[in-house]
């Protein structure tokens, strides 16, 4: 079997072991923000990161980047753990960013004691006016040269709740004319006084997320720091972080690199957890794990499974420059894993009455067909047979062309499992809406009964369930969430304007009785309908399906 041509961040770990790294040091982490719930994005820097961990027997931290407790809930940290264990990986560690305030804490005072960071005191809008742009040089703050004795002080009161948000923060001394904008003396800490998830009412002030996420792998010895492309222009600073600290850290022989590669984005799809939250804030979708979001529980509700997701982030493989992928290349891995794996049922969405009128009233039989052909102990399964039948509505035509392979007047089809029909007539209400489909049955056309008008050819198959036995469900279909491939592109942002109204329809359906004792999230292909998960809402006395994907195959290679 040929293999799979090695990713550039693959090439950049063989080509620093080819230099003398250590292969036994190698280490990754995934460092999610608890902020929300991942999606489909995450899924890729998940495959990654667990991925190079599998292939080079390196252990892979789950880190929670958890420095803003305004956003940050423990709801999260429970939800992103289901997600990455749903995907089929496990990490080397638990950690957290809070875990190590105290160090990062005594970091910025190092600094501080060195000369390389100070306490500026100017409003925000000073700073980001002395700061420049990227066309023009910044000015020094007018605190940049304050004694480091009083930067000292300050820092410890900030940090004893002493001072007001706002008042003061801590900036790194590095060059206010650098080109790369975020080595202007960014700020390292700032003053907070929230709770914290984890650390409650412990700490008034907390690092910047370019402070916390390089020291972090620091302490954690992660060899390669792997992030999204928007991260490059920070590397500049995350190496400078970890420089400016080489003389404090001899306990750390690692020094981490990162390397940026880039982000999925999905058509028709937001991959902003900010965008995200805002559509479950104003109840536009039904939370997190509305089986409409890219979220990994709302996939999961819709019915999407670890390996189909896996094998999406397969084929998108890793790459330097932003693209935008289809979405139905997804939809194409999930329905390559279900028709393996889904049992198959008959359920009729759009019912219409079929009454076979030669079928004797008082019979009753009892049909056997398959549950998965695609599996080799796959079994059979039992289906009620009698004289009065649903069908779709759609597979019946009164009058129709050469082209229709269905139901209709004179014309004869199989009924899936059972017997050759053929319409004879229908049955109206006042207004012309077909109310009954009226055919007969050729009794010795059984299927799989051997005679030979059961070997019979047909080109018309179609699916049915009986009037008596069958089960009512609820059914939702799902369109795309929003009608924009790009959505907010053509209203300066607003992607609110481009949400598809039409985006869930839910209909009553007609199923084969075994769906009674359907499990919540159990999957199944509804026969030349598609593929359909019951959702975490449904009850013994209403049972509920979510469309996972149809049938159709839309995905050009």
């Amino acid at each position: 079997m040929e293999s799979k041509p090695e990713n550039f961040i693959e090439q950049i770990i063989k080509e620093d072991i080819a230099s003398g790294f250590d292969p036994q040091k190698l280490k990754f982490r995934f460092p999610p923000e608890p902020n929300g719930f991942l999606h489909i994005g995450h899924a890729k820097a998940i495959g990654l990161n667990f991925g190079l961990g599998e292939k080079h027997n390196a252990p892979v931290n789950l880190r929670f980047d958890d420095t803003n407790p305004e956003k940050e809930e423990t709801e999260y940290v429970k939800a992103i753990k289901e997600d990455v264990k749903w995907l089929g990986y496990s990490w080397a560690e638990e950690t957290y960013s809070s875990d190590n305030f105290q160090q990062l804490y005594e970091w910025a005072l190092f600094l501080i004691d060195n000369g390389k960071a100070y306490i500026d005191s100017q409003t925000s809008e000073e700073m980001a006016e002395q700061k420049g742009t990227p066309t023009s040089l910044g000015n020094n703050s007018p605190f940049r040269n304050r004694a480091v004795e009083e930067n000292h002080k300050i820092f410890e009161e900030m940090k004893n709740g002493c001072h007001m948000e706002g008042v003061h923060v801590l900036r790194a001394k590095i060059d206010m004319a650098h080109p790369n904008m975020l080595m202007r003396d960014p700020i390292i800490y700032r003053v907070l006084d929230k709770p914290h998830h984890r650390t409650g009412l412990e700490w008034k002030i907390y690092p910047m997320y370019d402070w916390a996420h390089g020291q972090c792998d620091y302490i954690e010895q992660v060899s390669h720091s792997l992030c999204s492309l928007e991260f490059k222009p920070h590397r500049d600073l995350y190496d400078w972080f970890i420089e400016a600290l080489k003389t404090n850290t001899n306990t750390f022989p690692v020094f981490p690199k990162q390397r940026e590669f880039a982000r999925l984005n999905l058509s028709y799809t937001i991959m902003s957890k900010r965008k995200l939250s805002v559509l479950v804030q104003k109840n536009l979708v039904d939370g997190w794990d509305d089986p409409r979001m890219p979220t990994l529980s709302g996939l999961r509700r819709r019915g999407y499974t670890p390996k189909s997701i896996r094998e999406f982030i397969n084929k998108v493989g890793i790459a330097k420059r932003e693209n935008v992928i289809d979405f139905s290349l997804l939809e194409f891995c999930v329905r390559e894993d279900l028709n393996k794996e889904a049992d198959r049922k008959m359920v009729v969405l759009d019912p219409v009455k079929l009454t076979i009128s030669n079928y004797p009233e008082d019979k009753a039989e009892i049909l056997h067909s398959e549950n998965n052909p695609e599996k080799d102990s796959g079994g059979k399964r039992q289906l009620p047979f009698g004289k009065h039948l649903y069908i779709e509505r759609e597979d019946f035509k009164e009058e129709a062309g050469r082209k229709f392979f269905r139901l209709t007047i004179g014309k004869e089809v199989r009924l899936k499992s059972a017997y050759i029909i053929k319409g004879v007539g229908v049955k109206k209400d006042k207004e012309g809406n077909i109310l009954e489909v009226v055919c007969e049955y050729d009794s010795e056309s059984k299927s799989g009964s051997g005679t030979e008008q059961s070997l019979r050819k047909v080109k018309g198959t179609l699916h049915w369930v009986t009037q008596n036995e069958s089960v009512d469900i609820a059914v939702n279909s799902y369109d795309r969430l929003f009608r924009e491939e790009m959505p907010g592109a053509k209203n300066e942002g607003d992607f609110l304007k481009d949400i598809n109204p039409q985006s869930l329809q839910t209909i009553r359906a007609k199923a084969e009785p075994s769906l009674k004792s359907a499990a919540i999230g159990e999957t199944f292909q509804f026969q030349r309908k598609g593929y359909f998960t019951v959702d975490k809402k449904s009850k013994a006395d209403d049972i509920i399906f979510n469309k996972t994907v149809g049938l159709r195959d839309s995905w050009k290679q």
